[in-house]
């Protein structure tokens, strides 16, 4: 099984910004645990900040059985990354590492959602790992 797991906006920052809301633990510290966690699984990741090359990501890869989505801010902004979503033939999950919806107003928008086939927002860095079982579970390999 092949997984993408894609980061937006900011989220290298992740274990430095906003430790009250995001936690200690960088994501290439977690990402390792999953590695780890998951050796039979094929796990590729990208962290990306700008939007378009974001976009084109997500729409190139056809050749994953899943893909786990954190757009960062750009779930509340961007049109190319919801179409993107919509023109892949990979399954997509959304993840928020805070729950979104219990935050500030702008970001209850989601521009994203509507596109993927579930979203995982307020279990920290464990969502990524949710995803992934559920992408193990029900997806079948390509």
């Amino acid at each position: 099984m092949k997984i993408f797991i894609i980061n937006g906006v900011n989220l290298g920052l992740l274990g430095t910004r906003e430790v009250d809301i995001y936690g200690h633990l960088s994501f290439d510290q977690y990402l390792q645990r999953l590695v780890n966690e998951y050796p039979n699984v094929n796990i590729d990741f990208l962290q990306e900040d700008d939007e378009g090359t974001l976009a084109k990501a997500i729409a190139e890869a056809k050749d994953y059985d899943g893909i786990i989505l954190n757009p960062g801010g750009y779930t509340h902004t961007s049109v190319a990354v919801a179409d993107a979503i919509r023109t892949t033939s990979c399954p997509v999950i959304e993840v928020h590492i805070s729950n979104i919806f219990n935050r500030e107003e702008y970001r209850r928008r989601n521009l994203i959602s509507a596109y993927c086939i579930g979203s995982i927002s307020g279990f920290g860095l464990d969502g990524y790992r949710l995803a992934l079982e559920h992408i193990i579970k029900k997806c079948e390999p390509r």
